[in-house]
């Protein structure tokens, strides 16, 4: 036999609920949850290098762009930049001290000194697009694209003003992860330290580490630093920086000064891509809303007049077809503006970024065809490369490691298969060695390169 349970009458008033001061359901589950991700977010952020092929590209790029022009103007550099400049080396020192910029040819007016830090810009910017020596490369990079542009304010178009951001950011970042041969040399000695090998001894970083050091003090004793205040503290931090990382990896490779290092490191790294995203949406952002006040723009006619420049007419016939066809011009210059204004909007969607950043690196192809303005196109293109999806970049790397293997294997004397001696792909990839000897930064666990500070 069964009996019911007694039922409660009903009296027609609601159950009584918490009282004013009692936290809501589910809200201790809710602050756990939110405490949770917030814990891994700045693990994350703090445990590893974000976009370490993003800022790779970006450091190839602007490399590339930086030593192409100096190549090309080889012949004509001492009439843009030296001693034939129309901007006389005295009115150079004039300008410079009423704005308080730093330009290292400024410090004498020797054709031979002009010579000298021309070449050295070149050979940094090879050994940063190379990732040789990544952060020894990226400083003197930087030096040598302030010391160029600074020289001579009046030559150069917009692409000079993102070059001159970008060397500045490269600094601060680990950007020799991947596609470097830093990361080469770090891959080595994580086989070595697999195969319980001691690492090679780094005697290129020390070195590095010993000569640019007078340097940097003759050049702050002798105020030849320029006027701001933050280019010879960030000199002397990075100089000072780099016989921290040697220490911290000789005498204490896996203890806390270590970690501390990589964490500040990948938070500087971490903030200063989030700088270049920024700076890339305000370029957009900034050039799209100042074309909408335009008239020119705003009746779909502003793309016809630079085509029948002949300043900006490297291919005056393709020029005149296109200012030809008055729909074309119509639809190019509302395009410009449409994707301008509404990139920047469009980072909350991947599929919809993917597809503006297409026509944006279309676009800026045509810049460079049409217009003649290839640098500016190629400083563009990297810095809008920050965006790429990382599965893209991926493909892309292996597509070219793919044919570099084809192309060393038609040489001759060398075997196009790996099982005969052939050439093989290094990987990038590796556990971290546990120890560095040599002046420099091992790579941090699971970023797979080895981002140096001078070795």
């Amino acid at each position: 036999m069964t009996t019911t349970p007694p039922t409660a009458p009903v009296t027609g008033r609601p159950a009584p609920g918490p009282g004013p001061g009692a936290p809501a359901s589910g809200a201790p589950d809710r602050i756990a949850a939110a405490g949770t991700a917030l814990a891994r977010a700045i693990q994350r952020v703090t445990a590893s290098a974000l976009g370490p092929y993003q800022s790779a590209v970006i450091r190839i790029g602007f490399a590339a762009t930086y030593l192409f022009f100096l190549v090309r103007e080889l012949p004509h550099r001492h009439e843009l930049y030296g001693p034939d400049s129309p901007w006389h080396w005295d009115l150079a020192r004039q300008l410079t001290a009423g704005n308080e910029a730093f330009s290292v040819l400024l410090w004498s007016d020797s054709v031979l000194w002009f010579e000298v830090v021309y070449a050295l810009t070149i050979l940094s910017a090879a050994g940063l697009l190379l990732g040789w020596r990544t952060r020894t490369m990226s400083v003197l990079f930087m030096v040598g694209v302030l010391s160029v542009q600074n020289r001579s304010v009046f030559m150069g178009d917009g692409g000079d003003n993102v070059i001159h951001l970008m060397a500045i950011y490269l600094v601060f970042t680990r950007c020799a992860q991947v596609w470097s041969l830093d990361a080469r040399r770090a891959a080595r000695d994580a086989e070595r330290d697999a195969l319980g090998l001691p690492p090679r001894r780094d005697a290129v970083g020390p070195v590095l580490w010993a000569v640019l050091g007078p340097v940097l003090l003759g050049a702050t004793l002798m105020d030849g630093l320029g006027g701001t205040w933050w280019l010879p503290v960030l000199l002397w931090i990075l100089w000072l920086s780099a016989a921290a990382w040697w220490a911290a990896n000789r005498f204490a490779p896996g203890g806390q000064p270590r970690a501390l290092l990589d964490v500040l490191a990948n938070l500087a790294h971490n903030a200063t891509l989030l700088v270049i995203m920024v700076e890339v949406c305000l370029i957009y952002a900034t050039a799209g809303w100042y074309k909408i006040q335009g008239s020119r723009w705003q009746d779909g006619t502003a793309l016809y007049y630079p085509l029948k420049l002949d300043y900006f007419a490297p291919w005056p016939a393709l020029s005149d077809v296109l200012a030809s066809s008055g729909l074309m011009v119509m639809v190019l210059t509302y395009a410009t503006v449409i994707v301008q204004v509404a990139f920047p909007f469009t980072l909350f969607n991947r599929r919809l970024k993917n597809v503006l950043l297409v026509i944006m690196i279309g676009e800026h192809a045509g810049i460079a065809l049409l217009l003649g303005l290839p640098f500016f196109s190629m400083a563009m293109i990297a810095a809008d490369a920050v965006f790429l999806p990382t599965v893209f970049l991926v493909w892309l790397g292996g597509r070219a490691a793919l044919g570099r293997r084809r192309l060393l294997g038609w040489l001759p004397g060398r075997s196009r298969s790996p099982e005969a001696g052939g050439p093989q792909e290094v990987p990038t990839a590796r556990p971290a060695p546990k120890e560095r000897d040599g002046t420099g930064e091992a790579p941090p666990p699971g970023t797979g390169g080895g981002h140096t500070l001078v070795g």
